[in-house]
């Protein structure tokens, strides 16, 4: 396997392909406490990038069952060096609860001398200072079956024992063809290792239109786990994917059943609420710079589009079940949402954070900063 690093979250194989370091700190945080991590109230922050798709999974997990209160959020800006996400958008560049400035050193504290993929999402326990996990997808299974006592009441059930086998089985096959596939795509060094990886998402893709053409989420008749996390992926396609990654057979927006199926999601509260596009887009074309050597940020898509109706309530179901939505709360800041049309002003860095505004097609706007990010910010950290 060559030394050609794809950022640091994985590297490009002799035959082009590019393989994710998976080697996670893996310790879980339990009701019970067996890994020697209880469940606490207050004792650990969740460290994300709004930019990054894996963070974003568990920045909605968490805003659906109501956990803000309970596990707080340090947010990372969307630009990194080659060895560390920064919380630049912090006044002095600092995470105000960890006193750090680079997520990197909370990694050297679990490890010394950690060598890996310094990734989003993270939970770190605060006293300490040293990461617990950033086992992406076991964080968020563990908010929605460890963290019961301390969610709010209405959540939903995001993870329901009689679906999990299903869950898992959808959960593996977009991982494989559609969340990693948009990257092995992107990062392929040969036309043999792109063309595979491209079919192999649009066969995934065409598979999921046909299975989500008469039913409104992927595994019963509310938002689950599975539903998170595709769809962390397919919001970030037309702004991304399409175009940096070269997974142009068809914009999302040129397929009907999944266009739908995620306006539907963007429109729910604790979706759409938690986009930041304009850091989305940031984060990809000045990080990425093997693919866009001029980090030159584009202006579009237009993206109000995401707001139209989509009609899948007719299918049937409802996103929470018997629970209900989640209530106003964090959410990004004004124009990084659904009503951007781009152009200079999106490259503004305003910080991230706000109380939220939801219309009856909840888009959100951002007024006033979350604890720990309510500058501008200048953009320098790390990410996928």
């Amino acid at each position: 396997m060559s030394k050609r690093y794809a950022g640091t979250v994985g590297r490009v194989s002799d035959a082009g392909t590019f393989v994710r370091d998976t080697r996670y700190l893996n310790a879980r945080i339990t009701a019970d406490g067996r890994d020697g991590w209880p469940v606490e109230p207050g004792r650990y922050r969740l460290a994300v990038a709004r930019a990054c798709p894996w963070a974003n999974r568990a920045i909605i997990v968490r805003r659906l069952l109501g956990l803000e209160s309970v596990i707080s959020m340090a947010l990372a800006g969307p630009v990194h060096d080659e060895r560390s996400w920064t919380f630049d958008l912090d006044p002095g560049g600092r995470d105000p609860v960890l006193g750090i400035e680079r997520l990197a050193d909370a990694y050297e504290k679990a490890v010394p001398g950690y060598d890996r993929g310094v990734t989003v999402p993270a939970i770190i326990d605060i006293p300490t200072g040293a990461v617990v996990t950033n086992d992406y997808p076991r964080i968020t299974l563990d908010l929605e079956t460890q963290w019961t006592a301390y969610q709010r009441p209405g959540a939903p059930d995001l993870y329901p024992e009689r679906h999990r086998e299903e869950i898992d089985e959808i959960g593996a096959l977009v991982y494989k063809d559609v969340n990693n596939g948009v990257y092995q795509a992107g990062f392929a060094s040969s036309q043999r290792a792109y063309e595979a990886a491209y079919r192999r998402l649009f066969k995934r893709l065409d598979w999921l239109s046909e299975r989500l053409a008469d039913r409104r989420y992927l595994v019963g008749d509310t938002i689950t786990e599975a539903d998170i996390r595709l769809f962390t992926t397919l919001v970030r396609f037309d702004p991304v994917y399409h175009g940096h990654f070269k997974c142009n057979r068809s914009k999302l927006s040129e397929m009907p059943v999944l266009w739908a199926y995620a306006r539907d999601l963007f429109q729910t509260p604790g979706f759409g609420d938690t986009i930041d596009f304009v850091q989305i887009k940031e984060h990809y074309y000045r990080v990425h710079r093997t693919i866009n050597p001029t980090g030159i940020v584009p202006v579009g898509p237009d993206l109000s589009n995401w707001l139209t109706p989509h009609g899948r309530e007719a299918l049937g179901g409802g996103p929470f079940g018997d629970g209900t939505p989640p209530p106003p709360g964090e959410a990004v800041p004004p124009g990084h949402g659904a009503r951007l049309s781009g152009g200079p002003r999106s490259l503004a860095r305003v910080g991230c954070g706000a109380k939220t505004q939801v219309t009856d097609r909840a888009e959100a706007v951002a007024e006033a900063p979350i604890s720990g990010s309510g500058r501008p910010g200048a953009a320098a950290g790390r990410g996928t």
